[in-house]
């Protein structure tokens, strides 16, 4: 079977950690490189946390890490450390840091790669983004023609039924750049939204995390989402007790599109807004006139995607 080449672009939190390690152990897609942008946590702590997973799954080295933005298009950053902790791995990360040898953050290359890898691929390359849009808003300005070439984004971003985990309308990759989004969604590419609305309720249980214990990544598994769990009550607004896998889904839809029922509607992004910086508002009634511009996932099979991931990390040895 031919593998789908794509690009994974990511600010390595929890969630991130466990997207590389599902898109790395994939039978479908064939990653050509993880693009890093700052997000849950600086850039430097992203480049060394994404370098340290691909080790972690023994892809370091073949799977390459090209910085990306430092900070969003027109923004100060704004990190979660809140929710993944100082060190964007929930305290999990124990290297010391010769995993990111070799990768300057200081060089921001990410969107140039972009370019260059679609265009070098024209009609193939999926692209997922886990963390906010700021690298693909770049690619853009770069390549104006960039959206004819892609052959599908597939984004972790927004909520357009449910309400926001950063205010109570916005979520966080578009909360904290909400410019970078509102120039992909105008950009005409084909897209996929993976929201809240889907991503929320899909929940990796303490029962998963034990199935997953036994091997090198599933005690990762284990440790990075460990004081998530504690705090499940307060982060998960009454979801449930887990973990939500709002990444890990995002590369999980992008691998197999029947994981989720989705709608064709026009969606835009408030970036101007005392109170709803960073909403997503979608057009469900058609009352702006205007053609659809991406599929907005609005249910998701969790219980067959979470089995899928186990599955996968599972079979890595030990």
């Amino acid at each position: 079977m031919m593998l789908r080449p794509a690009i994974l672009d990511c600010d390595t939190g929890i969630d991130d950690a466990l997207a590389i390690m599902l898109a790395v152990r994939s039978k479908e897609l064939r990653l050509l490189g993880v693009t890093t942008t700052s997000g849950n946590v600086s850039l430097d702590l992203v480049c060394r946390n994404t370098a340290y997973v691909l080790e972690l799954v023994g892809a370091g080295g073949r799977v390459p890490v090209i910085p990306g933005a430092s900070k969003p298009l027109m923004r100060a950053a704004h990190h979660e450390t809140h929710v993944h902790g100082d060190d964007g791995l929930g305290g999990a990360y124990d290297g010391d840091g010769s995993e990111a040898a070799g990768i300057d953050a200081g060089v921001a290359r990410a969107a140039d790669f972009i370019v260059e890898q679609v265009l070098a691929a024209p009609g193939e390359v999926t692209l997922i983004f886990t963390g906010p849009l700021t690298n693909l808003a770049h690619a853009l300005m770069k390549c104006p023609d960039l959206p004819r070439h892609v052959r599908e984004l597939v984004f972790m971003g927004g909520a357009v039924r449910t309400g926001g985990n950063v205010t109570p309308s916005a979520e966080y990759n578009m909360y904290a750049d909400p410019e970078a989004a509102k120039l992909v969604f105008h950009s005409g590419m084909r897209m996929t939204m993976v929201g809240l609305d889907v991503t929320n309720p899909t929940l990796l249980t303490p029962e998963h995390i034990g199935r997953l214990r036994g091997n090198p990544a599933g005690e990762f598994v284990y440790r990075c989402t460990k004081a998530y769990l504690e705090r499940a009550e307060e982060l998960n607004s009454g979801y449930g007790d887990g973990f939500s896998m709002h990444d890990p889904l995002t590369v999980g839809i992008a691998i197999d599109r029947t994981l989720a029922r989705t709608g064709s509607y026009y969606v835009d992004i408030e970036t101007r807004s005392e109170l709803n910086d960073g909403r997503t508002v979608c057009d469900f009634l058609g009352k702006w006139g205007k053609e659809p511009n991406m599929d907005v996932c609005l249910e998701v099979d969790s219980d067959r995607f979470l089995e899928h991931f186990v599955r996968t990390i599972g079979e890595l040895s030990s």
